[in-house]
């Protein structure tokens, strides 16, 4: 419970909370303290936001000590009495607030404006005031004597006016009965623990009644404006329009979503403390590591005493100051993790007490603020935060057989090689036969970098091969087999040698072939539409454009349908390579495999070579099917779902890339299809 102890404390006056009132950015505060930090506004301005002062004249705890005085009572003339608070604003007394008033936030500094009910208006946070009533009472079976120099008893009484627990000896020899004293009240610990606390479920006990309507009980929660309300609130308009749902059925949903929150901040709790026990390890591993690696060096040094002793001083200071600041540097670590595991703890310690309660609508009041704490807090322990800084070996050794030629120049020498590279996963991904590497070097990578190397195999499990070298950690690799498993490993090199491969991960390309028309590389006549899936022309002349995508294996179908046909042109379907001619009809050069149709016949061509004359042709609404087996390393056509003519061509070898030719009289749109007849495309 004491790590949530911080969770418990007023931000103004650093104690428990007292009948603690929610402000409108969902902290809290004491009810007295909010009237201590009530501002004055000058009607028609508006409030403070995030006014600040370089130094602070009062601070909050002398707030309610500070004298007060008016042209009544001390004869002074007009004296407004104005403090400032550690925030910086102007704060008034009680006595002296008026209508036009606001409160800032001490936490976010977060002003917002009275109305006339004051503070009344600020809802009470009676879920937060049973959790400081119980935990009052659970601290109060230990009470310790607060005036025991040494090994502390339990207290067995407690002064109300002095505000201190005595034991039996202390109270005999400090506060006797007698004098002064003597009017003194004791109370037991117990009973002075809890004096000032509601006793503990007292809270939840009693109905909840609205702000607005005092007479009404909380039935019904606005989503709208995230507070519960009562029938009255609805029957007045104020909340008719809004999405308003049962006051239970919001509580039961609040309660698990700040569990679900819970169980992921939770999980990164338990890994901050296993981390803090491999910080402890490491700590332990580097003074270990540290003190074998001096001893070494002295050893070398004592070798070569005479021709050393120079340099002997300067390679152990170098060493102790590695061990030095991987040691900071670790003690660093374990100091911001502590802090932030201890707030994690006390906010999730905080938030299982919240979650005990059974207090709809005062649940309700803050779930929606601790939801958004324990999401933030769970995204503090970000992938990374959990590593350790430095690594417990030394990076540096000595190399003796050159050095009685070069003895004044010994310094340390790099001859390690690079630990292996990590894959970030949630950074590669795959998109058609493309693939998108990234990795890092570890955290506690304490060795130079000059290069990685990424190697594929080629799909087939068969030997891997270099596709890339060089500084950058990322890298993507184009133009691979569709639906294909490749392997891909990563190492890192540095001047000492080459490291370690990193683990291996598989890349699955796409089973399919998705492609639209590429603008980048059709001819500049040719217009596309429909997100590059309709093709027409500006010219009266045949122009080329191809597909986005390049097959080498696999089989692949794809149609192509006839949105306008005008005037009888005729335009050719087919595979191209990259560099066809984009100025002619698709097949009149070595580079393209194609068959050109009109509204009556269709001919084969390549090369300019015109074969297999076949009748029937296309018209408007026709489609016309293209059927890529480099299995059989065939090419057939089809119109109308109906085999045109025998197969096109045979022996197609190396990569293919769709293609269309046409001309204005003709506008087409493309199709992918997954399967045709006995033709599985993918799987």
């Amino acid at each position: 419970m004491d790590a949530m102890e911080e969770e418990l404390k007023c931000p103004v006056c650093g104690s428990l909370f007292k009948e603690p009132i929610i402000l409108p950015c969902s902290h809290n505060v004491c009810l007295a303290c909010a009237r201590n930090i009530i501002v004055q506004t000058p009607e028609g301005e508006t409030p403070p936001q995030n006014r600040c002062s370089g130094t602070s004249d009062y601070d909050y705890l002398d707030m309610d000590k500070m004298s007060m005085y008016s042209e009544t009572d001390s004869g002074y003339g007009s004296y407004t009495p104005c403090l400032k608070s550690p925030n910086g604003v102007r704060v008034f007394p009680p006595a002296l607030v008026h209508r036009h008033c606001s409160i800032t936030c001490p936490l976010c500094h977060r002003s917002v404006s009275l109305d006339e009910r004051g503070l009344r208006g600020f809802q009470r946070n009676r879920l937060l005031e049973a959790i400081v009533s119980r935990y009052q009472q659970s601290r109060a079976a230990s009470v310790k004597c607060q005036l025991c120099d040494r090994n502390p008893v339990d207290a067995t009484v407690m002064c109300e006016q002095c505000d201190v627990f005595y034991c039996a000896p202390c109270q005999q020899r400090c506060h006797p009965s007698r004098g002064p004293l003597a009017k003194h009240r004791l109370l037991p610990p117990t009973q002075a623990q809890a004096g000032n606390a509601r006793p503990a479920g007292a809270s939840a006990r009693k109905q909840a009644t609205c702000l607005d309507h005092e007479a009404e009980n909380y039935s019904m929660y606005c989503v709208s404006c995230k507070t519960p309300v009562c029938y009255q609130c609805l029957e007045e308009g104020k909340h008719g329009k809004h999405d308003v749902k049962p006051l239970a059925a919001m509580w039961k949903q609040h309660k698990c979503q700040l569990s679900q929150a819970l169980n992921g901040v939770s999980d990164k709790a338990k890994e901050a403390k296993e981390f803090l026990v491999q910080l402890k390890n490491l700590l332990q591993q580097i003074q270990e590591n540290g003190v074998e690696f001096e001893a070494c060096l002295v050893a070398q040094c004592d070798s070569l005493i005479e021709a050393l002793t120079r340099q002997k001083a300067k390679l152990l200071t170098k060493v102790t100051k590695e061990k030095e600041s991987k040691l900071k540097t670790v003690k660093d670590q374990i100091t911001h993790c502590t802090m932030k595991l201890r707030q994690t703890t006390g906010m999730m310690e905080f938030c299982l007490e919240v979650i005990k309660e059974n207090d709809p609508s005062g649940f309700l009041q803050i779930s929606d603020a601790l939801i958004k704490r324990v999401q933030a807090s769970q995204e503090q322990w970000v992938k990374g935060a959990l590593e350790p800084k430095v690594c417990p070996e030394f990076a540096l050794t000595v190399n003796t057989d050159p050095l009685m030629q070069s003895i004044l120049q010994l310094d340390f020498t790099q001859n390690k090689v690079p630990t292996a590279p990590l894959l970030q996963l949630e950074k590669c991904c795959m998109w058609n036969n493309s693939a998108t590497l990234a990795w890092r070097i570890t955290t506690v990578q304490a060795l130079p970098v000059e290069g990685y190397v990424l190697e594929l195999d080629d799909g087939n499990s068969g030997p891997y091969r270099e596709v890339y070298v060089g500084k950058e950690t990322i890298c993507t690799v184009d133009g691979l087999h569709f639906n294909s498993s490749y392997n891909a490993r990563v190492k890192a090199y540095n001047s000492a040698g080459v490291g370690a491969y990193c683990k291996v991960v598989v890349l699955k390309t796409s089973d399919v072939a998705w492609f639209t028309f590429d603008p980048t590389s059709a001819h500049r006549d040719i217009v596309l539409s429909n997100e590059n899936q309709t093709v027409t022309c500006n010219s009266y002349d045949d122009r080329v454009v191809l597909g986005t995508a390049a097959f080498s294996k696999g089989v692949h179908y794809w149609e192509l349908s006839v949105d306008r046909y005008d005037n009888h042109p005729d335009p050719a379907f087919g595979v191209a390579r990259i560099n066809t001619m984009k100025d002619m009809m698709l097949g009149k050069d070595d580079k393209a495999w194609a068959m050109y149709v009109d509204n009556n016949r269709s001919w084969f061509m390549h090369n300019n070579s015109h074969t297999n004359r076949a009748e029937g042709g296309i018209t408007q609404g026709s489609t016309v099917g293209i059927l890529l087996d480099l299995t059989k390393h065939t090419l057939t056509f089809f119109i109308n779902k109906q085999q045109h003519g025998p197969v096109a061509f045979e022996n197609l070898e190396g990569v293919f890339m769709p293609a269309v030719s046409l001309n204005r009289n003709v506008q087409v749109k493309l199709f992918i299809l997954l399967k045709y007849k006995k033709y599985t495309i993918g799987f």
